[in-house]
């Protein structure tokens, strides 16, 4: 009895040493979501349901709504955002996402930036108007005191009244004028007078829809903010109605800068009256006074909003057990803040990023001229990972090309370089509702990648999908593994004389990201192998560090070592947290000690406590070229930040070497590496992975294949063998259990290859429009574009099917089906079964489990773009852009029209062969 349970035990022991390779559990939130464009809010039960299911069977996890502007011809079916019929309508599309297993969020607000028809004037966005005067000596001033903007006329309210006289001294006189604007006031000397009028922006909500019109809220002011969700209260009561999250787009609010409470706020927050100091702050000199008054003004401004609007935002949404989402961007606060004040840090991609990877489409034609910064998404995902939020996500595509142009090939270098910054919540920009019976192309979103049933790639959209899915479930999994966090001193970007409030927004990283100390070093680390997130001060203030790790909260990241970068401005604050955690026993790297501090006040004296602290610091030689200060339990390095990583023998990846990127992520048994080859060239080779584990997975996100590969130890880091072809990503899942997979089967090609280029193919049409060509017999595998005989092919878009046979005579081990020219995905169909779809580069699928040795049949069905069809219809005059507000534009936010487009190749072009391998 006794051999019997010893034997169970070792039998249960082995067991558990090999555990079964499998990918992590695919939540709702793994798979890719949709920004779900209700043009004029004119839905209705039957089509919500019909698109939702479609949704679901296309691989979505969930749709974010947002009503805008609606098309014309259907104003009937318009529905008011969030009367009883629209509440229904969301109840009913809750309802039928739980039972597709799909989640829903919804905008607070209806196109964007946030406002409506229930924000009062009083409440709407500010914005100061100064106008000056002249008062002469012992004479009243005949002019009034009222604002002489007509569009501020009976809007604008006199905040202040602040004369000086020639030797500069301040005097407030805002009691001394009338209702009326009459000043009651004599002065014994020439004085000249500054009236500031809290005014308003005047800005409406852009894209509104049907219900959702009217002025922007003032983001500063926590009574506007309060005073906007009193309509979701009593639309939602206490509950939200079964929506996740709550979500609020990018600021974009134009020349909000002022709040009425603005100088009340002010002195209570930086300790002196800016009202004494109107003179300077409103003039157009430039000098180092100005530049600190300017300083406090944004920075009070970043408080008011964090406290006054994101708060109050995740607070309601909290009250509903909802999660918020916002894009802090475009904000003028520190952007690390603010995305930290809410439950999901949503950045965006705007526009299209260059790759060198091979044979990727990218006319200079169809793209804006904008490249997304990844470092700016890490703001993001910096934020969520300082404070363990779990989901990251971003609005993704935005203008990725051209109406209609847009391939899914395309797609996948942008959403790998997402993931690489630490997003793994990517929502698409976007899909409209669209009801049944509108005419093809159906209802379209003006600036969106069109992810719509409509779209002639739809039927291939499930491979994008599952990518997505499989990458997020991993990236989703464990907690963030970046061992650096380096500082962002957004206060060398708030000492500027010049202008008002500091909008830090994605198209003009050029001018306040670019040219920091802070991104050149970001951009040299990154390059070298190192991972980073990014800290600002408040998080410096809450972190706390022991046994050489460091982090913001108690669920947030831990970092090895904290780097500061030169900085010109830091608070005195932040220096002592900096100092406090290292004698908690952190290890910071900094450049240089900072400059000076920020502000106006009282700067002698925190000029003063600055110096101090950096001089009670005992530096000691650790070599030629850095310093470093034992305090306490850790150590302070100062010198050149590589080097001090150098120093700290802290390594970085080699195979950023190579040009691959990277991410990764700790879990309980091991860690995940994501990496991706957006090179134009091929990897083969022993890559060094800077880990201990003993094994390691492959797992490939395109076709969830998982197998072994063998580890070679390299002293303190590992080396294992990957074939990485341009424009090709993997994930390796790093553990010391040893998982059940077969090894990997690495590519080798044995003896020549089949070429199916000039067999005898057929082609027939499927589906798509506006007619489906003729069947093709051809003697050569071509694009049907070329097949001009047949004017249909020219117009065509939707789906073919190239089909062939041909013999295998001696049978290999496996084969590589590869493409030349794919115009744009295919699914391919062997001996009756499917084998894959080829929709990203390198356009090649390996199929040797449904070859047989004797006569094989071989199907290829190929989806081409829309922009045939559209062509088409616009040198025919067609009416299908037909909407409300901004109608449609092009990529260039010109009119619209496609008349003069080349015929876009359609089909299969090049060689096709099967590569047969050892």
């Amino acid at each position: 009895m006794k051999k019997s349970v010893i034997g169970c035990c070792i039998f249960l022991f082995v067991l558990n040493l090999t555990v079964r390779a499998q990918w992590p559990a695919q939540t709702q939130e793994a798979k890719p979501w949709t920004r779900w464009w209700w043009m004029g809010s004119a839905v209705d039960e039957k089509d919500l349901s019909s698109s939702l299911t479609q949704y679901s069977k296309a691989g979505f996890g969930g749709v974010e709504i947002v009503p805008i502007y609606g098309a014309k011809g259907y104003e009937s079916r318009y529905i008011d955002y969030l009367s009883p019929r629209w509440m229904k309508m969301l109840d009913h599309t809750v309802k039928e996402s739980k039972a597709l297993g799909m989640g829903v969020y919804i905008s607070v607000g209806t196109g964007w930036p946030i406002g409506g028809p229930n924000v009062t004037m009083a409440d709407a966005a500010s914005k100061v108007f100064v106008q000056q005067y002249s008062l002469n000596a012992r004479s009243n001033l005949a002019e009034k005191i009222i604002i002489q903007d007509p569009k501020q006329k009976d809007i604008a309210v006199l905040g202040s009244l602040i004369g000086y006289t020639k030797g500069g001294q301040p005097i407030d006189l805002t009691d001394k004028v009338t209702s009326d604007g009459s000043l009651h006031f004599n002065s014994a000397e020439d004085m000249t007078l500054y009236a500031l009028f809290n005014g308003k922006t005047r800005q409406a909500v852009k894209r509104a829809a049907p219900g959702g019109e009217g002025w922007t809220i003032d983001h500063f002011s926590r009574k506007a903010t309060a005073n906007y969700f009193k309509v979701f209260d009593k639309a939602f009561g206490n509950s939200s109605h079964g929506v996740k999250g709550f979500f609020n787009d990018s600021y974009e609010v134009y020349g909000a800068n002022w709040t009425p409470e603005l100088f009340n706020e002010f002195e209570k927050r930086r300790g002196y009256d800016l009202r004494q100091y109107v003179e300077p702050f409103f003039s157009n000199r430039i000098n180092d006074t100005i530049a600190r008054l300017k300083s406090d003004y944004r920075q009070t401004v970043a408080d008011l909003m964090l406290e006054n609007f994101s708060t109050v935002f995740t607070n309601w949404t909290h009250q509903r057990a909802a999660r918020s989402i916002n894009q802090a961007h475009g904000s003028p606060g520190n952007l690390l803040d603010l995305y930290g004040a809410f439950d999901v840090p949503e950045t965006e991609t705007f526009g299209s990023s260059y790759f060198p990877v091979r044979g990727l489409r990218r006319d200079s034609a169809d793209i804006r001229n904008v490249d997304p910064d990844p470092f700016m998404l890490k703001f993001a995902s910096s934020a969520a990972h300082a404070y363990g939020k779990p989901l990251v996500s971003c609005e993704t595509f935005t203008w990725l090309t051209e109406h209609f142009k847009t391939s899914w090939s395309q797609c996948k270098p942008e959403v790998d370089q997402v993931f690489l910054s630490g997003v793994n919540h990517v929502f698409y920009h976007g899909t409209t509702y669209n009801p049944q019976d509108a005419k093809w192309p159906g209802w379209l979103f003006y600036a969106s990648t069109n992810f719509v049933p409509n779209n002639s790639l739809w039927p291939h959209l499930r491979g994008l999908n599952d990518y997505i899915a499989r990458c997020q479930s991993v990236l989703q999994a464990g907690v963030p593994d970046n061992e650096l966090a380096i500082y962002w001193p957004v206060f060398d970007v708030w000492n500027d004389a010049s202008g008002m409030d500091k909008p830090l927004s994605v198209h003009h990283v050029d001018k306040w990201l670019h040219p920091t100390s802070f991104y050149k070093n970001l951009s040299s680390l990154q390059s070298m192998g190192y991972s980073l997130d990014f800290v600002s001060d408040k998080m410096l203030g809450q972190a706390n560090a022991a046994n050489g790790i460091f982090s913001v909260s108690t669920a947030g990241a831990a970092h090895k070592v904290l780097l500061v970068p030169a900085t010109g401005k830091m608070p005195v604050s932040t220096f002592e947290n900096i100092i406090r955690l290292v004698k908690e026993g952190a290890r910071v790297v900094m450049e240089k000690l900072p400059d000076d501090v920020p502000g106006f006040y009282e700067t002698e004296k925190q000029r003063a406590s600055l110096i101090a602290l950096g001089q009670s610091l005992s530096f000691s030689a650790a070599n030629q070229e850095l310093q470093v200060a034992s305090i306490g339990k850790g150590q302070l390095i100062l010198g050149n930040l590589q080097k001090g990583l150098n120093y700290l023998k802290l390594l970085p990846e080699p195979l950023a070497a190579e040009g691959l990127g990277f991410i990764r992520r700790k879990t309980s048994d091991g860690k995940f590496y994501f990496i991706v080859n957006n090179t134009g060239r091929d990897i083969d080779q022993s890559v060094v992975l800077q880990s201990r584990e003993k094994f390691v997975q492959l797992l490939d996100p395109l076709n969830g294949a998982i197998s072994r590969l063998a580890v070679t130890q390299k002293g303190a880091a590992i080396g294992v063998r990957l074939q990485l072809k341009s424009g090709q990503s993997v994930i390796l899942k790093l553990s010391e259990k040893e998982a059940k997979a077969p090894f990997y089967q690495y590519e080798s090609a044995l003896g020549d290859a089949i070429d199916l280029t000039r067999n005898q193919w057929s082609l027939r049409f499927t589906q798509g429009g506006p007619q489906l060509p003729s069947p093709i017999t051809m003697t050569s595998i071509r694009p049907w574009t070329d097949f001009t005989q047949d004017a249909a092919t020219q117009s065509f878009s939707g789906t073919g099917i190239y089909t062939t046979t041909f013999s295998i005579t001696s049978k290999a081990r496996d084969y590589i089906l590869r493409f030349d020219q794919l115009h744009e995905s295919a699914r391919v169909i062997i001996n009756g079964k499917e084998a894959g779809l080829v929709w990203s580069l390198p356009y090649e699928l390996r199929v040797g489990n449904y070859l047989k040795q004797g006569l094989n049949t071989i199907q290829i069905e190929v989806c081409n773009l829309m922009a045939n069809r559209i062509k088409d219809m616009d040198e025919k005059g067609e009416v299908w852009r037909n909407y409300h507000e901004i109608n449609f534009v092009n990529i260039n936010y010109k009119d619209f029209n496609a008349a003069a487009w080349k015929v876009q190749p359609s089909g299969v072009g090049g060689r096709v062969i099967l590569v047969p391998l050892k």
